[in-house]
């Protein structure tokens, strides 16, 4: 952000990736894959082996559209649906927004934001606010493209602090490979002729990978980045000059740091989060300068100290240094107690100066600093839905008129970003059963009809994240809380397909990834789409999900698959089967990544509860998962192993809860979803239990996307898989179904039908 105030995402900070950026490294390792964030003044800111040649023979192979094409035969009249009579269109739920991720340049003058580019590929268009009389809420036509990428989308900008550079983050096929790159927001592209600002790679080279972008205020001219270019499994710090492109390594990884903080004023590398790879601890390193030059041979200003140790279970890390040359800071602890705490330390000695907040159900969250004095101005948490509490009575104020004027009952309210001098910002309305809608609240001084300056702030409308969503209905999500069978209170989420009474439905089990993560309450695209087609879906927050705290989160230590992770979800469904919610014998249980493994563990070890299963980018085997992940994470293989159980000693641990060797026990259909290029859960693990499972009779199916990773990016891909899983839900549960056609654009190929494995997907 570029105002006042700076937000921190304090939730990302756990034990399992104390204080560092690595996107779903640690806290959530088995993840789809999601934008990489920016961070400004070191704090974040909020992504067959040869083709089927025809549709036709795509349906023949995979997609039998007989009864599945047609009209709901679930238990509940079509009165009493929850969402819109008609089918929603997948294009339209699963497409590109039309306009996402709006961000003001710092000097206010522009507004970058995400949008498709005649060839349906998320790129980034600029707004002039200087010729914009309305606040930024005028038609696009006059809005310009800057960039052109012709197959994989931007996921993620952001401006410099010139106000006319503006970076953006993409990766290769979903390598996960991630390089900057830097774009003139200011050169008029002559997009007729195909002509537009060359972006320039600031971290160019083959198999690099780079994260912790840390922009600041006082050095408009310099980026701090992180990359693995020197050695693969480690991150430095180099410090980028962006208008030349001259990149310049500012501090060695010692081979164990996995984080990095900087201080502000100085903008140096003071901090650093070591992982100790035999215990599996944390600590929090501090130096008092890294200037090397002005300091004395034998001065210790420049020497790192171990401040904070955070043993193995317990969650914390460094947020943010004080404007005192780093002699006091703020980190986020769960050391003698159970959920963490925000702290005011002595960055010397170690000592708490200050407890400034913690909840007794749930861990700090995000926290919003006054970016020069470093005064805390509000901290957010979320039990089950976001609630603030705030130090500064001016930004209450604020949140209570954008509140008071919210278009939309019950949405949440977002900052997305803000100028630097904090008179102007675009707000998000997030809501659970509709598109986001984005607004410009304006703080300056204007004037009124009778031309007398006022300073009553405005809310104009700027645009909404997918305006083609908003002639259906759709069902509000509730959070619930689940009891597991040893009494552990669990958070879920519920989207109903029919009202409240009306009987019950079939029920989709959405399992989240991670599993060191969480789900949380808003618009989600899937849980809209079962509900559309007849489905409820049920979202639970199992024991080892993230923000309940330490004792929360390691209930979760060895026990995937045959334990208590497990445990919960079937209790979770034989919740919703006791509350009239689910038709019990039509239950799916549906995930990405570890939610994918969680899907193969139901249907092997609880092969009774589950009428079929759909796995996306799912690990079959813990052992050949953990021996194929991308070197960088090294550092971090042990905390996993106590977490998932040794795996690496206990062939028989790990047999038990691999469900590559239970395939025998399968008897509900399968369809897998896998990318190509998956750095976290390479192809094989798709590869062979589908091959497994196809030689053994049973009933499976499996898509393979050559240019995606560890999901699917590309709308084609997403669209296409989507149909086949509707095809496949509507003839195993009997649910509605849109009629699925061949994809352009999609890559899918299917490697049961070509009888190839081990990624070899070449055609004859």
């Amino acid at each position: 952000m570029r105002d006042k105030s700076i937000f921190l995402a304090a939730s990302a900070l756990t034990a399992a990736a104390t204080a560092t950026y690595l996107p779903s490294l640690a806290s959530a390792f088995l993840l789809p894959s999601a934008t990489t964030s920016f961070s400004r003044n070191s704090k974040i800111i909020n992504h067959p082996s040869s083709a089927i040649a025809t549709a036709a023979s795509r349906r023949k192979h995979l997609l039998p559209l007989s009864a599945a094409t047609t009209s709901s035969t679930t238990t509940a009249a079509s009165s009493s649906r929850t969402t819109s009579e008609e089918l929603i269109p997948r294009s339209i739920l699963f497409g590109n927004p039309e306009n996402t991720s709006p961000i003001l340049s710092p000097d206010g003058k522009y507004l970058a934001y995400l949008a498709p580019s005649p060839d349906g590929v998320l790129n980034i268009f600029i707004r002039d606010l200087q010729s914009d009389k309305s606040n930024g809420s005028n038609d696009k036509k006059n809005d310009r493209m800057i960039t052109n990428e012709p197959k994989r989308a931007i996921r993620s900008v952001s401006w410099a602090y010139d106000s006319q550079t503006v970076l953006y983050m993409n990766d290769f096929d979903g390598d996960e490979n991630f390089h900057l790159f830097a774009v003139d927001a200011t050169t008029i592209p002559d997009g007729e002729n195909g002509e537009f600002p060359t972006p320039r790679d600031l971290t160019p080279g083959e198999n690099i990978k780079a994260q912790t972008i840390l922009l600041n205020y006082r050095y408009p001219d310099e980026i701090l980045i992180g990359t693995n270019g020197r050695n693969p499994k480690v991150f430095d710090m180099y410090r980028c000059f962006y208008k030349t492109g001259e990149l310049v390594l500012d501090t060695i990884n010692p081979g164990d740091v996995i984080g990095w903080k900087v201080e502000d004023e100085s903008f140096e590398v003071r901090g650093a989060v070591a992982r100790n790879e035999v215990d599996s601890s944390s600590t929090v390193r501090i130096r008092k300068s890294a200037d090397l030059i002005n300091n004395d041979s034998g001065s210790n200003e420049t020497e790192w100290r171990d401040v904070f140790h955070f043993p193995y279970g317990e969650e914390g890390g460094l947020l943010s240094f004080c404007p005192d040359n780093g002699k006091t800071g703020y980190i986020t602890s769960s050391l003698g107690r159970e959920t963490t705490a925000l702290l005011k330390v002595d960055l010397e000695t170690g000592e708490t100066i200050e407890e400034i907040f913690s909840n007794d159900k749930c861990n700090v969250g995000g926290v919003t600093l006054d970016k020069d004095t470093k005064e805390v101005r509000a901290i957010t948490y979320n039990y089950a839905r976001t609630e603030r509490v705030f130090f500064d009575k001016e930004l209450e104020k604020d949140y209570e008129f954008l509140k008071a004027n919210a278009p939309i009952p019950d949405a949440e309210v977002g900052v997305v970003s803000r100028t630097l001098d904090e008179t102007k910002w675009v707000i998000s309305y997030y809501q659970s059963d509709g598109p986001t809608s984005y607004y410009v609240y304006d703080k300056s001084p204007g004037r009124n009809d009778n031309e007398k300056e006022t300073s009553t702030p405005s809310l104009t409308p700027l645009f909404v994240s997918n305006p083609k969503l908003l002639p259906y209905k759709f069902s509000p999500m509730e959070d619930v809380r689940i009891t597991a069978r040893d009494g552990l209170e669990l958070v879920g989420y519920l989207t109903r397909a029919v009202e409240k009474g009306s009987g019950t439905s079939p029920l989709i089990l959405l399992v989240h990834g991670g599993p060191w993560a969480r789900d949380s309450w808003g618009f989600r695209a899937q849980c809209q789409w079962f509900a559309n087609r007849g489905y409820a879906t049920l979202q639970v927050n199992y024991r080892g999900s993230t923000g309940y705290g330490k004792t929360f989160l390691h209930k979760g230590d060895k026990q995937w698959g045959v334990g208590d992770m497990q445990h919960d979800l079937t209790d979770a469904v034989q919740w919703a089967i006791d509350e009239g919610i689910a038709d019990k014998d039509n239950i799916c249980i549906y995930g990405g990544s570890y939610g994918g493994y969680a899907c193969l563990a139901g249907l092997t070890f609880t092969p009774d509860l589950y009428k079929c299963g759909v796995d996306i980018v799912g690990p079959s085997n813990i052992k050949t998962l953990l021996d194929s992940v991308p070197p960088y994470w090294a550092p971090l293989r042990n905390g996993m192993l106590k977490k998932i159980g040794d795996v690496d000693n206990d062939p028989e641990f790990n047999e038990k809860i691999s469900p590559f060797f239970h395939v025998d026990k399968i008897k509900a259909p399968l369809l897998i979803g896998h990318g190509a290029n998956d750095p976290r859960v390479k192809q094989a693990e798709a590869d062979q239990i589908a091959f497994s499972m196809h030689e053994k009779g049973i009933p499976v199916e499996y898509v393979l996307y050559p240019d995606e990773g560890h999901g699917f990016a590309r709308p084609e891909n997403r669209i296409d898989f989507n149909g086949r899983v509707e095809q496949f839900l509507a003839k195993h549960l009997g649910g509605r179904a849109e009629e699925m056609v061949e994809v352009e654009g999609s890559t899918a190929r299917f490697p049961l039908l070509e009888g190839s494995s081990n990624g070899d997907t070449s055609s004859e």
